[in-house]
């Protein structure tokens, strides 16, 4: 009767017959049912709801075992295929931004415009739209009779300042030994200093033109005289003063001034240039590894612009922000848009902006040192608390944070984080999902 007392007992505080009895006999089934409690048939090993709790093992766990609460377990491999990237925690500064709008413009310091100095005609082109060009390269040659004539009165000059040298070095030798008379050294020594003057005035010429230094101490180089024999085969007293001409003299090579590309051709091989009512440039060529960006700020935020300020530029389809400083701040106002120009350079890297383009343009007007610096993408919240997954041996552990102040990317990390810590900075919501998971089949 003891033993028919104690299954009741248990029948009423809803524990597992299974677990006390192995076989429940039909008498007792029968009062267990008229007296309305639920008998489990025989041979069952354990109760429902213990079977449902022993079932839900942790990721990692093994059977029966449950995962500690706030921990997603997660190898190595599983991390990188869910793309979910990982930082240390560290100091930074936050910024306070301005976002305007701007336009992307070539760097006015890093554009060249190649013409002509010269009258003359488009011999040889060498570059095309598009192409590199190195400074001091030959971009073009013009036929010009300017430059032809120039030179050979550089020739003509040196020639006879060399004509006057030896009739100087002549007449010195005869007043030193007293067969000339002083008179006629002093006008040796007079004519001397006048050719020497002529050719310092046709080699100045010849350098506004354009012609390099190089080319004009060719030309001072002495040519092999020309033989001249009389009809008995002797040198008559001509010999010695002809001299080989130089050829080529018309030739003007164009060269560029600067490293960059060639983005505008004006002529054609073959047009005269430089001429009245002809065109004067030849090539546009512009260094674009560095661009310029015009902003136009609105006259209630230039207290805060300054030259130097860091600058942060997107794009309409969004991507990486290039970074760059500001480089010119306007003192005059637009009087139409009542705004006033601020210029900012930025870094081309790839000449990925293209002048002309538009784009935003975020500009830190003040900037903020913190402790503890941590990406928005770290930030999940859960439960109305801000947590972020701090990586452990095994995974990710929910860890809450304080926050205090922040910027568009980032926030200052008061409490709940230490220097040096790695939290999940990007694809942090798929552990939110997986925390989730874990906690909803807890449940159950």
């Amino acid at each position: 009767m003891s033993r028919l007392l104690v299954i009741p007992a248990a029948l009423g505080a809803g524990l597992a017959l299974a677990t006390f009895v192995p076989e429940v006999p039909r008498t007792l089934r029968s009062w267990a049912a008229s007296a309305g409690i639920a008998v489990p048939a025989a041979g069952v090993e354990r109760a429902p709801e213990k079977a449902a709790a022993s079932g839900h093992a942790g990721h990692g766990h093994g059977a029966g075992e449950e995962a500690p609460e706030g921990i997603v377990p997660m190898t190595p491999e599983q991390v990188a295929t869910a793309r979910i990237e990982v930082a240390a925690v560290d100091g930074g500064v936050l910024s306070r931004r301005l976002t305007v709008p701007g336009v992307v413009m070539p760097d006015a310091d890093r554009v060249a415009r190649v013409a002509a100095r010269v009258v003359g005609t488009v011999a040889e082109l060498h570059k095309r739209l598009g192409d590199t060009v190195a400074k001091g390269e030959v971009v073009a040659v013009l036929d010009s009779r300017e430059v032809a004539e120039a030179k050979n009165e550089f020739i003509a000059a040196f020639v006879g300042r060399e004509l006057q040298e030896n009739l100087f070095e002549r007449d010195h030798a005869l007043r030193d030994k007293g067969i000339s008379a002083e008179q006629v050294f002093l006008r040796a020594r007079t004519t001397l200093i006048e050719a020497r003057l002529k050719v310092d005035l046709a080699r100045q010429k010849l350098s506004a033109l354009g012609v390099p230094d190089r080319e004009v101490a060719a030309l001072s180089e002495s040519s092999a005289p020309v033989a001249k024999a009389t009809a008995g085969g002797h040198e008559d007293h001509l010999a010695g003063l002809d001299r080989a001409p130089k050829l080529g003299l018309q030739r003007y090579e164009i060269r560029s001034p600067i490293a960059g590309q060639v983005v505008e051709r004006q002529v054609d091989v073959g047009a005269p240039v430089n001429g009245e009512g002809q065109i004067k440039e030849i090539y546009t060529i512009a260094d674009l590894s560095r661009v310029w960006v015009e902003l136009a700020v609105p006259t209630a935020d230039l207290g805060a612009i300054r030259q130097d300020l860091p600058v942060a530029l997107t794009g309409a389809g969004g991507g990486p922000a290039t970074p760059g400083r500001i480089v010119f701040v306007s003192p005059m106002l637009n009087p139409e848009t009542r705004s006033a120009k601020v210029i900012a350079s930025v870094a081309n890297e790839g000449l990925a902006w293209r002048p002309g383009s538009y784009a935003t343009v975020k500009v830190a007007v003040e900037e903020m040192p913190v402790a503890l610096r941590l990406p928005r993408g770290a930030l999940q919240t859960i439960a109305g608390e801000q947590v972020v997954f701090v990586r452990t041996q095994t995974g990710f552990e929910k860890r809450e944070v304080v926050l205090g102040k922040g910027d568009d990317e980032a926030v200052e990390v008061v409490f709940g984080l230490d220097p040096g810590e790695e939290v999940a900075v990007a694809n942090s919501f798929i552990l939110k999902a997986e925390l989730g998971k874990a906690e909803a089949e807890h449940v159950h």
